[in-house]
């Protein structure tokens, strides 16, 4: 892998998660932007894969659904 590339499957995976938890909970993409103080069109650009979330974005949303972010490096 080159050094640059920066691999997308452990993001995907996180998304997945996310937008499975919101969804569980009957939460609309308008209600999680408002819990976290963000725009819907984040929420939908995220869910679709067309956003390059920050960690302390992904670390938001998932507290807006109760949730939390755990991190394990192999």
């Amino acid at each position: 892998m080159n050094t640059r590339e920066v691999p997308t499957a452990p993001r995907q995976e996180v998304v997945e998660q996310l937008k499975s938890a919101r969804r569980a909970q009957h939460v609309t993409q308008e209600v999680l932007a408002e819990r976290i103080g963000t725009k819907k069109s984040n929420i939908s650009r995220l869910e679709s894969g067309r956003y390059n979330p920050t960690l302390d974005f992904l670390i938001r949303v998932a507290e807006g659904l109760g949730k939390h972010i755990h991190i394990e490096i192999n």
